[in-house]
């Protein structure tokens, strides 16, 4: 089918090349208009999403969003009249603004509230709450807030935002920047390693000019995907790692062969035999990698499932590319692929066999267990540190210390006393029955006495918590009285904690949201909490955290049986072998492990931290699963080559050992150059704004670079010499089925 499919290519090359072209002018139309994507992740299905949907229904004046603002000066004190006349200017426009609900200062009341002022006295505090609810959180994050913090101006005060809506604004924001900045950075330095691996500028341009096509589709259905279901804004940034990295390396493969093949075939030929090896083992390349990026759909966890798409996307352009597009300009160029050769590079077509790797390969072939054996244990010493691993969520550590939202919760923290600056919110919801009876009440009571004796917990807001000098007699004596009769501010209190069939408390920590001290503090909630006469619910940021990084635990095991079995399958066909695919899944979760271990080792444990410009903590809880999926289906491109070339001269000779010798001499500058380029491409986010962006280039960066060295170049032809010919057995009926299907085709062949 890929032979026939090549000669078509050469036949229709400029229609392929016309129509290929122009199909671009809506994506390139479509990637420059942008799109929106998603920065916040809130598991629905979990108890904290619930919780929160229980609040918004019930208690809307309570669920109103807020971000923070914090006003300084270096020669004034806030007491002073001048300072005070500054922060109202610099509100001013706030309070008339159709989008705010209120605005809330230091300077309420007949004095300075203290909670409001900074230890120095220098720095005041303001909070803006926004008309809106939950259900539009991105829309809250990227369209009206900045429009507000736009008004936000002072001539004599520095001003800096912090919460939520700031920092999913800065996420966002970054993330793209990363994005866009990444491929600007990586482009020129892929063109140069294109240009030493082939020796020539044609040969060098037009990989990249694949690659810059296939992330250009991949965004334009990115955004076309975002009009229909939510994506995370992260999508954007494994386009371009993974889009650029694939669409290069499966080039580089198609122009090494057809260079290769012009040696002994006119130009017709040599495309229709490019494509029925190299092409066939491009396309199960990547369906190996869509099948990753599929893994994704399993872990139905906030938006992540939208990367897993975005990625299919992104790859099937870049094979679609690959298989059309380029044997179409091949077709065209023929033997001016080699154009303008430069002497210095003295390059090779990197598919034919050098000096250095028929060593490699004889040396590998003569003494397989002295390669094996410590190979493997490197990679397992390597993998080490895996074990201590520790999972967290995105938040404001994330963001470099020049982002506003980052500036202002570290200005938050060190200089004003206890800021409640992360709630633990606590919803006791009743079935069936009133929820200020007298057992509800006394239930209540005692949850929230024990709230604030927990560590970390500053105080608890609740309607038994408003005044220290009423007792539980006080509450169930104020209570018992009907609603319209309590005093003003009571009232008011009831409208924002109490609902039609639930109680809000809200125990105020300064605690970092995404830190081990706030997520052992909800799962101490979770575990211990004292019955209430009800069921207890915890939601907010920390508890969105700790229910995503469950539901990341729970459902990954599904996630790596998916990969694991459907990639088995797939090899299985392509190399109608029992073994080999088992051998390949295994040599991937080798490298894998050795990868994370790195990851533990730099991003939590914090070495080269002060290279890499981000602060150590916990590994973000979607980044291995999701490196996982994206990494296993990448590392089977060099495995594929490298297997389906071994496949090709086995078939030959029925020689193992020479098959495997002869795959490896002419395959391996080939992968090692690919994985030069991909990793290149991957590291260069490791200078990203985001830790969590760059923890994913790096991690990958890392397992491309041992998957292509040790692993396909040392250990899997070492445990093939090994096996022999066991290599090359399936059971019976299956041998069977292929050898029937072979027949089939010759007979064809023989009709034709």
């Amino acid at each position: 089918m890929l032979r026939t499919l090549g000669r078509a290519v050469y036949r229709f090359r400029w229609w392929i090349i016309v129509i290929s072209l122009l199909s671009l002018v809506p994506a390139a139309w479509m990637t420059s208009r942008g799109g929106h994507l998603q920065s916040v992740i809130i598991p629905s299905h979990t108890q904290s999403g619930k919780a929160l949907e229980l609040i918004e229904k019930q208690l809307p004046s309570s669920a109103l969003p807020s971000f923070g603002l914090i006003f300084r000066s270096k020669t004034l004190l806030a007491a002073d009249p001048a300072f005070q006349l500054e922060v109202r200017r610099a509100l001013a426009p706030l309070r008339n603004d159709p989008h705010v609900a209120s605005v809330t200062t230091a300077y309420e009341g007949s004095g300075l509230n203290p909670r409001y002022v900074s230890r120095d006295g220098r720095a005041v505090m303001a909070r803006v709450e926004i008309k809106g609810s939950g259900e539009n959180q991105n829309t809250l994050a990227t369209e009206i807030y900045p429009k507000l913090r736009a008004k936000i101006h002072s001539n004599g005060l520095q001003i800096n935002a912090f919460g939520q809506y700031p920092r999913n604004y800065d996420l966002t924001r970054l993330a793209e920047r990363d994005a866009s900045r990444g491929e600007i950075r990586v482009l020129p330095l892929v063109g140069l390693v294109l240009v030493l691996v082939f020796g020539s500028v044609v040969g060098a341009v037009v990989p990249l000019a694949i690659g810059v096509l296939a992330v250009t589709a991949g965004m334009a259905g990115v955004l076309v995907l975002a009009h229909f279901i939510p994506v995370l804004v992260y999508a954007k940034n494994v386009i371009v790692m993974v889009g650029l990295g694939v669409a290069i390396d499966y080039s580089l493969f198609i122009s090494s062969r057809f260079r290769a093949e012009l040696e002994l075939h006119p130009v017709p030929e040599a495309l229709a035999n490019t494509m029925a090896t190299t092409g066939r083992a491009i396309l199960f390349s990547g369906a190996t990698v869509a099948i990753g990026f599929l893994g994704l759909l399993w872990l139905p966890v906030g938006h992540v499932s939208s990367i897993g798409l975005a990625g299919t996307i992104v790859v099937t352009s870049a094979v679609i590319y690959a298989l059309t597009f380029l044997p179409a300009v091949l077709a065209v160029l023929g033997p001016k692929i080699n154009g303008w050769r430069l002497d210095f590079t003295r390059g090779t077509d990197p598919a034919q066999p050098t000096r250095f790797w028929r060593v490699v390969a004889s040396a590998v072939m003569a003494h397989p267990w002295r390669v094996v054996v410590p190979a493997a244990l490197f990679l397992i010493v390597l993998g080490i540190p895996f074990g201590n691993i520790r999972l967290g969520a995105t938040d404001v550590s994330g963001l470099p210390r020049s982002a506003e939202s980052r500036r202002g919760w570290d200005q938050l923290h060190s200089e004003f006393k206890d800021a409640d600056s992360n709630p633990v919110i606590i919803v006791v919801k009743y079935s069936g029955t009133r929820p200020l009876s007298p057992e509800h009440l006394k239930g209540i009571y005692g949850l929230s006495r024990w709230l604030a004796r927990m560590d970390g917990v500053n105080s608890v807001d609740s309607i038994v918590d408003l005044d220290p000098s009423i007792n539980l007699d006080g509450y169930l004596q104020l209570y018992s009285d009907p609603a319209s009769g309590l005093p003003q501010g009571v009232q008011l209190v009831m409208k924002k904690m109490v609902g039609k069939d639930i109680v809000m408390l809200v125990a105020q920590t300064s605690l970092h949201a995404g830190g081990q001290k706030a997520l052992d503090l909800v799962r101490k909630i979770y575990r211990s909490h004292p019955p209430a006469g009800g069921e207890v619910m915890v939601t907010g940021e920390t508890a969105f955290h700790l229910d995503f990084i469950r539901a990341v635990r729970d459902r990954s095991p599904s996630v790596i049986g998916f990969m694991v079995i459907v990639t088995y399958l797939v090899l299985f066909v392509m190399l109608r072998s029992f073994l080999l695919p088992l051998k390949a899944v295994i040599m991937n979760i080798l490298s894998i492990s050795a990868s994370f271990g790195a990851l533990v080792w730099i991003f939590q444990y914090g070495h080269l931290a002060f290279w890499l410009h981000f602060t150590p903590g916990p590994i973000e809880a979607m980044n291995p699963i999701m490196m996982f999926c994206i990494v296993f289906g990448l590392s089977m491109d060099y495995e594929v080559l490298l297997l389906s070339r071994i496949g090709e001269e086995y078939r030959k000779t029925c020689d193992n050992t020479r098959a495997v010798a002869l795959g490896l001499e002419h395959t391996g500058r080939m992968i090692t150059g690919a994985a030069a380029i991909m990793a290149l491409v991957l590291f260069a986010f490791a200078f990203a704004d985001l830790t969590v962006i760059k923890e994913i280039g790096v991690a990958m960066g890392l397992a491309i670079v041992i998957d292509a060295t040790i692993v396909r170049c040392l250990l899997v032809p070492a445990t093939m010499r090994l096996l022999g010919r066991w290599n090359w057995w399936a059971p019976h009926p299956i041998g069977e089925i292929y050898e029937f299907c072979s027949s089939l085709r010759g007979r064809r062949h023989r009709v034709t």
